[in-house]
């Protein structure tokens, strides 16, 4: 049995490691569902005003299809409307032509298909296996054409031969519902692009700073366990990464279509700059929490500019979500970048290895990153990374060659260079001679 050493850490049995295991995970599962209450409430006012969007739409299409349309039920216009709405977020005038198609893709088949083969059960099966396939032959994928071709292709196959002129009011039925929709959106009840969109955004906002930060911690501790956490956290927000495309794409619509938010057009734009490169800085930063986990498990050094430089990255991508929100210019953000890419060129020169070399590496790519989120051309921000970098690292390592100044050469006449030509050829006794001896 190995005596232990007076540095060795205190013995551990397995039950104190599996006690230590079930405190982390109930942390851990408590920290997700409250991170997922939060979320839903983030959520529930955009529920709300779709949930009410959705029924004035439906009851607007109902009333008009009845008075303009004439008697019957018309069910499928206030269908269409409620469809147009809460099905496509963000897509609504595309799944609006998506229903006209695919109800006419299903007439024009349902159609030509009972009059060649009549009707009964496995008439209705042809047409609308036929009719999916045209559509997905269209449309390229699944969808409102595919959904619509195969419904409307069901009702003209089983109800047609009972009830004539059924495909005429479907395609009023469709026009009705999906005008009535983008009515109710772009006029009636428009929400705020600008809050749906940082209401999507702020999570991911706030978790990649959060980790972040406890990558940088991480490092300063020299705690690899912490830096794995931090990674398997960032790889948990790809939910929140659907939701903020679907807000964006959302919102995008809105300020598009609605009058009453054409004045944030320009806002809105900024904002999104800004939360559209967050799904590549969410790549980096796990990369970044990656390669310090893994310098840590191997033991390489880690200056001390190190985690700073991975903090003041942090600090600014909670920066630019601040000035996106006032509508500020992100001098700021950027500020906190070049300061992190200086770190990080400091960090460098002191000496790192090569995991992290590595993460210096996607340190100084993270900040490019970020730096075209306030609105850099790529060209312009590497240049200032790069720069800010070498500042950093001649601070520590200063350029060997310098610029030598070499004394300005006179310039020397024809006269005088024939001269001194002449003197050199001369030999050097009659040199002597034709000077007449001192006295």
């Amino acid at each position: 049995m190995a005596h232990r050493r007076p540095g060795d850490g205190p013995v551990r049995s397995a039950l104190d490691a599996v006690a230590e295991r079930t405190v982390r995970s109930v942390a851990e599962a408590r920290r997700r569902g409250g991170a997922g209450g939060r979320v839903r409430l983030r959520q529930l006012e955009v529920t709300v005003v779709i949930a009410v969007q959705a029924g004035l739409a439906a009851a607007l299409a109902a009333l008009i299809a009845q008075n303009l349309l004439g008697p019957g039920a018309h069910v499928f216009a206030p269908a269409a409307a409620v469809g147009t709405i809460a099905t496509a977020i963000g897509q609504r005038a595309r799944r609006t032509f998506e229903l006209l198609a695919g109800v006419g893709i299903g007439i024009m088949i349902g159609d030509g298909l009972r009059f060649l083969l009549g009707s009964g059960p496995w008439q209705t099966g042809a047409v609308v296996a036929l009719a999916i396939a045209s559509a997905l032959l269209v449309a390229g994928r699944g969808g409102a054409l595919v959904g619509q071709a195969g419904g409307t292709a069901v009702l003209i196959a089983t109800l047609a031969p009972m009830e004539r002129g059924l495909e005429l009011p479907r395609v009023f039925d469709a026009l009705v519902g999906g005008a009535v929709g983008l009515l109710v959106v772009a006029l009636l009840l428009p929400i705020n692009p600008l809050r749906v969109l940082d209401r999507a955004a702020a999570p991911l906002f706030a978790a990649v700073t959060e980790q972040l930060h406890a990558v940088a911690d991480a490092l300063s501790r020299r705690d690899a366990d912490a830096a794995i956490r931090a990674l398997d956290r960032l790889r948990g927000l790809d939910a929140d990464i659907g939701r903020l495309n679907e807000s964006l794409s959302g919102a995008e619509e809105v300020v598009t279509l609605a009058p009453a938010r054409w004045h944030r057009r320009a806002r809105f734009h900024r904002y999104a700059r800004s939360a559209e490169h967050l799904e590549r800085l969410i790549l980096m930063s796990r990369a970044l929490a990656r390669w310090s986990a893994t310098a840590l498990q191997y033991g390489e050094p880690v200056p001390v500019c190190l985690p700073r430089a991975v903090r003041r990255l942090g600090d600014g991508v909670a920066e630019l979500r601040r000035e996106s929100r006032a509508d500020q210019e992100p001098e700021r953000t950027r500020q906190l970048v070049r300061e992190s890419a200086h770190l990080a060129g400091r960090a460098w020169a002191e000496g790192v290895r090569s995991y992290g070399d590595a993460l210096v590496t996607d340190l100084r790519t993270a900040a490019s990153d970020l730096l075209r989120g306030t609105g850099c051309d790529p060209e312009d921000a590497n240049r200032m990374v790069r720069q800010a970098a070498l500042a950093g690292a001649a601070e520590i390592r200063p350029p060997l060659h310098r610029e030598v100044r070499r004394p300005r050469r006179t310039r020397i006449t024809g006269t005088r260079r024939r001269a001194r030509l002449a003197r050199r050829a001369r030999p050097e006794g009659r040199a002597a001679a034709s000077y007449p001896p001192a006295r």
